[in-house]
């Protein structure tokens, strides 16, 4: 069980992929995310260092002024691009359904995923989704038991 076709290489919130599993049919959105901290506050090393004890350290050796240098334009292309909207931070969020009916519209989920990010074709996003699948599953069925547990309640009544 798995989501057979992939999210685009290129994501707007809102984009949804959809499987089958078993009696289930499971969506999975990409949903912005609402955190609104910039990339070098999320991430510890986001921008390099030449300090050896800095999480940013880019290690020993030969021309490590060069691969500074390199390393330091990174950083500023991709805090750039992330101003300018060209890529975001989300979350992947499953709902399950049966037979059209919605058992869990939020059954499980992964934030501060980076969608669009420089140099990357989001296939990472339906990773997520893939790994997420069981776990939503397993949210619809006990919901599902529990429906049916009402519903016996209900005809004892």
């Amino acid at each position: 069980m798995m989501f057979a076709q992939g999210f685009p290489s290129y994501v707007c919130p809102g984009d949804s992929i959809t499987c089958e599993a078993g009696p289930f049919t499971v969506f999975a959105q990409v949903v912005p995310d609402d955190c609104p901290d910039a990339p070098d506050q999320r991430q510890d090393g986001f921008w390099p260092s030449l300090y050896a004890n800095a999480p940013g350290f880019i290690g020993p050796g030969p021309n490590h002024r060069q691969r500074f240098a390199v390393a330091q334009a990174k950083a500023e292309a991709v805090m750039e691009g992330w101003r300018k909207g060209d890529w975001f931070y989300c979350g992947i969020v499953l709902s399950v359904s049966l037979e059209g009916v919605q058992l869990a519209s939020h059954a499980a989920s992964l934030w501060g995923i980076e969608a669009n990010y420089p140099g990357t074709d989001n296939i990472y996003l339906t990773e997520v989704a893939n790994e997420l699948l069981p776990e939503a599953v397993a949210v619809a069925r006990e919901r599902l038991a529990r429906l049916a547990r009402h519903a016996e309640a209900l005809e004892g009544a």
